[in-house]
């Protein structure tokens, strides 16, 4: 495992001389525009693991994506040999369809100091939700991206992480009503503690997810992308691109069904991955929104 590898993975060429915001933000963003958010190892019969140097061959060598604790981790990897003060949070996700946050912690993302000051970076959520620069961990404030506007708030030493969207314009109406849209403008995300965390705290929900039949990704085989201007994302056979801020301070949202022999090739073509067997893809309604 090295620097330069990732590096190349992600196409940054920038100057890694200053453990900065900056320099950060680049890094960042490069990684999130090249490393998918993706679970489609449970659905082509292939074990996640949490070990390391196993996440770096997947995401580096054969260049496939992952989900937060396989992102994040990488991601804290290169941070922390960069010199970065990072370290590890575990988060609850809101389910908007039960209206509650999940009792199990199971998204795994990284704080960063720098200069005093505390940063959210997390390059594991995917889709709309998917920040794309660091946030700095203050209560109250709007911090306005190009997804949307983001905010944390903090109440009896849990922070809760929420995000504002535009409104979104579908070409095709027949995706009108798709139950893969968010209907709210404002969006629960997750909550978290400051207390560390490590990659051991999150074995149990390794398993979990990738074998429960409660679990999302049980239920839902995902493939997303941020790109320069927006995010694209394959949700069992469903394509979605989505432009932000395109049309009169709208997103633009195209959906797009495929057959069962277009799949590899989109994954291929949108999202530059191969997978070595045979990807099962599935769309059980509910759960997920974009």
């Amino acid at each position: 495992m090295n620097l330069e590898e990732y590096f190349g993975r992600t196409n940054y060429k920038g100057s890694l001389e200053k453990q900065d915001l900056e320099t950060l933000t680049n890094i960042f963003q490069h990684h999130i525009r090249a490393i998918p958010f993706e679970n489609l190892s449970i659905h082509c019969g292939e074990k996640i693991t949490l070990e390391l140097e196993q996440v770096y061959d997947k995401i580096v060598r054969r260049k496939r994506g992952g989900w937060c604790m396989e992102n994040n981790q990488l991601l804290g990897w290169v941070l922390k040999n960069l010199g970065y003060d990072a370290s590890f949070l575990g988060a609850y996700v809101f389910n908007p369809h039960q209206n509650a946050y999940a009792n199990i912690m199971t998204h795994l993302l990284i704080k960063v100091v720098i200069d005093g000051k505390a940063y959210i970076v997390d390059g594991g959520f995917g889709v709309s939700y998917q920040m794309w620069q660091p946030m700095e961990l203050v209560s109250g404030k709007d911090q306005p991206q190009v997804p949307g506007v983001f905010r944390f708030t903090e109440k009896n030493a849990v922070w809760y992480l929420e995000k504002m969207r535009r409104k979104q314009y579908i070409p095709n109406q027949n995706f009108c009503n798709s139950d893969l849209l968010e209907k709210k403008e404002c969006r629960k995300v997750y909550m978290f503690s400051l207390e560390p965390k490590t990659v051991e705290d999150f074995r149990f929900q390794c398993t979990y997810l990738q074998t429960s039949p409660d679990s999302l990704f049980m239920k839902k085989s995902i493939c997303t992308l941020q790109t320069t201007n927006g995010f694209r994302a394959l949700i069992g056979w469903t394509l979605t691109e989505t432009t932000y801020n395109c049309k009169e301070n709208m997103d633009v949202v195209e959906f797009v069904t495929l057959e069962d022999e277009e799949v590899e090739k989109t994954l291929k073509e949108k999202f530059n991955i191969t997978l070595d067997r045979k990807l099962v893809p599935i769309n059980v309604k509910g759960f997920y929104t974009i």
